[in-house]
């Protein structure tokens, strides 16, 4: 199995926290540019510690928070650094992104980036915009480089896709192509929703396993987001569930299983074999997963199924549709 990130299993082991936008997708955070459609320079990009001036055209990127590296890449751009939150190995990104670099780039470390090293690679531009949201963190980072951080209530890393997206093509002065890659991704979600109109209103689970144990993930990560946008709503009892401190996910005693029921559940390991998920006595006991609406994916599925960017998305797709269709007959 591919192994996930780092975040991840830091969170998870201490607080069993396990780590597209949704139907109604929130308001994408404000960019203004000179008046031009272009994307002209300078333009100011709003996050939630202060609006961000870049003046002139960034040529030198360091790209740090999740799936950052991934959607300036989409964009066009070359990041210099950039951290590998999945644990790719060698670009840092998943096959869905292969070959968009021109030269690999160095490859920065996620939770404690090393500061000198991000330093020395000179850059013009630092993008944090998916991340914890930590205020020291952004206060070191943007006294290198210009940088942008989470959006507004983008803490825990909660910026979806959109925003990122936007954020990121208004940094890099290409906002219209920003747009197109939305709506991209906004067509392929509709196709998938449109052909299977039998899936709208049926209630889904977005479940974990960790060596910590078992986990759901709230209505804004991107993992449910990605259900919703096929027609599926949020578990109303994962729902009705307080966040644990991770602030994305729910935990769930093994004894309680039976929660994470729903009519769907898509579930993957993190540093765990599949098998511990697909050979629990207590997972196979849940009803969903009896009858056989469950779907356990893992490696570069659950991989491209997590991070959210649009290159992702669209792999997740087309990999996990046919799993849904098998699972509910439809």
């Amino acid at each position: 199995m591919r192994r996930h990130s780092l975040v991840i299993a830091t969170v998870a082991a201490a607080a069993l926290a396990l780590s597209a936008c949704s139907s109604t997708p929130e308001p994408a955070p404000s960019a203004s540019t000179d008046g031009t459609a272009s994307g002209a320079f300078p333009v100011t990009v709003e996050t939630k510690f202060e609006p961000v001036t870049i003046d002139e055209q960034p040529i030198r990127i360091v790209a740090l928070g999740w799936g950052d590296a991934e959607t300036a890449l989409a964009l066009g751009a070359q990041p210099v650094g950039a951290s590998d939150w999945l644990g790719f190995g060698g670009e840092g990104v998943g096959p869905w992104a292969e070959g968009l670099y021109d030269e690999a780039p160095e490859i920065i470390p996620t939770l404690e980036p090393d500061f000198e090293q991000i330093a020395a690679l000179e850059p013009d531009l630092i993008l944090d915009t998916k991340g914890s949201g930590d205020q020291e963190r952004y206060e070191r980072l943007s006294s290198i480089a210009p940088t942008i951080g989470v959006p507004e209530g983008g803490d825990s890393y909660l910026t979806s896709t959109v925003q990122q997206m936007t954020m990121i093509a208004a940094a890099l002065g290409v906002p219209e192509r920003g747009e197109e890659l939305l709506a991209e991704v906004d067509a392929a979600f509709a196709d998938a929703a449109e052909a299977h109109p039998d899936w709208a209103g049926r209630s889904a689970t977005a479940a974990t396993r960790t060596s910590e144990g078992w986990g759901a993930y709230v209505a804004e990560s991107e993992r449910v987001q990605f259900l919703e946008r096929l027609g599926f709503e949020q578990s109303p009892t994962i729902a009705d569930i307080a966040p644990d401190a991770s602030g994305f996910t729910v935990s769930v005693s093994s004894e309680q299983l039976d929660l994470l029921d729903s009519d769907l559940i898509v579930a993957f390991p993190i540093f765990i074999e599949t098998t511990e998920i697909t050979d629990d006595p207590q997972w196979q006991a849940i009803p969903a997963v009896a009858d056989g609406r469950a779907v356990v994916i893992d490696g570069d599925v659950s991989s491209a199924y997590s991070l959210g960017t649009t290159l992702a998305t669209e792999y997740a797709l087309e990999q996990v549709v046919p799993r849904i269709e098998e699972a509910l007959g439809s």
